[in-house]
């Protein structure tokens, strides 16, 4: 079922539920400032989850090392991936 929404609906949904389970409209988050770094962190997420290894994820996203880094220090996918229990090879 999920499969045949939109990104724009799913990020909609999302939204929705944050409200509702916030028990209030989200005023004052500063959603629409926010969501380059949103998009960012849900990229990479996906880079590190779609490849087997950091150097394949930053070739995935056509980064060069340093700016990888930086983005890898900003939003820690390791750290996301941790709690879900699974592992990565560092290179």
């Amino acid at each position: 079922m999920v499969s045949d929404l939109t990104l724009e609906e799913i990020i909609a949904i999302k939204l929705e539920l944050a409200a509702k389970s916030a028990k209030q409209p989200l005023y004052g988050v500063p959603i629409w400032f926010s969501l380059h770094s949103i998009v960012q962190d849900a990229v990479i997420k996906y880079a590190f989850s779609a490849t087997r290894t950091k150097r394949e994820a930053m070739r995935f996203l056509g980064l060069t090392p340093k700016y990888y880094n930086s983005l890898q220090n900003k939003f820690k996918p390791d750290s996301y991936f941790e709690q879900k229990g699974g592992e990565r090879d560092s290179t």
